[in-house]
């Protein structure tokens, strides 16, 4: 059974930084895509960041410079760096993983892991 599990939320304050994590179990599967989404209050689940399994990574315009993905293949992780954080960083960021397992392709999500950037 494959689950995703995210770590790393919080309270920071602006201009702070947090890393999120994201671990897929799951025993012969295979991981193409690999991203982060979020969602503001009352708004809709936006991409954030995302990256190929050949590492080829896209970004919202509105993180691009602050935040960065990253992938720990072996381990199947991925992490995100999130820097000089705003207010409208503000909001529940979910891991996404395409995973293929037993020959067969879906689309899976985390819990979402609360980020709260307010003084």
């Amino acid at each position: 059974q494959v689950q995703l599990v995210e770590s790393g939320g919080g309270l920071v304050q602006p201009g702070g930084s947090l890393r999120l994590s994201c671990a897929v179990s799951g025993s012969g599967i295979t991981i193409d895509d690999m991203a982060w989404y979020r969602q503001a209050p009352e708004e809709g689940r936006e991409l954030v960041a995302v990256m190929t399994w050949r590492g080829v990574t896209n970004y919202a315009d509105s993180v691009k410079g602050r935040f960065t993905i990253s992938r720990d293949f072996a381990q199947n992780l991925v992490y995100l760096q999130m820097r000089s954080l705003k207010p409208e960083d503000t909001g529940v960021y979910f891991c996404y993983a395409d995973v293929t397992d037993g020959g067969i392709q879906s689309d899976y999500w985390g819990q979402g892991t609360q980020v709260t950037v307010s003084s």
